[in-house]
């Protein structure tokens, strides 16, 4: 066995991915802290293909310094948009009949093992601050709410390992 080369993985560049087709998913960042979860998403997103990135409140956009750090190039070729105020944003992804769906605990919150995507829709996914979550007022313009079962002492995982899960999840299910 050894280490495939980077030639030998046969990546796509920046414009060839731009055109290719994505899988029906994209992704909210609401109120994200850290620029470094900010790129970790965008390297997540690029691997798994997700069509966009809505960045709203004081989550930080590109260009930044340590979102560079962690994104590794993946601004340039994940598609994103900034948004001031996420509850305007939802309804409007609403409004274009996307499923809207919220990674958090909640008293009604399925198991993410549990939940299949429904190819029909585009799914939004929907992650909160790294210390409060999502806030009340995004949670009741949900369509559903998943989270990860976790069998440690924490109660939660970092939001951009959390995506790095979920996304997986979702991709490994549909086919693009």
């Amino acid at each position: 066995m050894r280490k495939l080369k980077l030639e030998e993985l046969q990546r796509d560049d920046v414009e060839s991915y731009k055109s290719k087709k994505k899988f029906p998913i994209s992704i909210v960042l609401d109120n994200i802290r850290s620029a470094m979860n900010v790129g970790s998403f965008f390297r997540s997103s690029d691997a798994f293909a997700v069509k966009k990135i809505y960045l709203c409140g004081i989550t930080a956009k590109p260009p930044h310094a340590e979102i560079n750090k962690t994104a590794i190039g993946a601004t340039r070729s994940v598609e994103w948009s900034y948004h001031p105020d996420i509850k305007q944003l939802i309804v409007e992804l609403k409004s274009e009949d996307k499923y809207i769906i919220g990674i958090e605990q909640t008293t009604e919150s399925v198991p993410l093992k549990d939940f299949k995507p429904n190819e029909e829709r585009e799914i939004v996914l929907v992650f909160g601050n790294e210390v409060e979550g999502l806030s009340e007022i995004i949670l009741e313009l949900l369509d559903q709410c998943i989270e990860i079962k976790q069998y440690g002492t924490k109660h939660s995982l970092n939001v951009s390992v959390c995506g790095g899960v979920v996304l997986h999840h979702m991709v490994s299910q549909m086919q693009v």
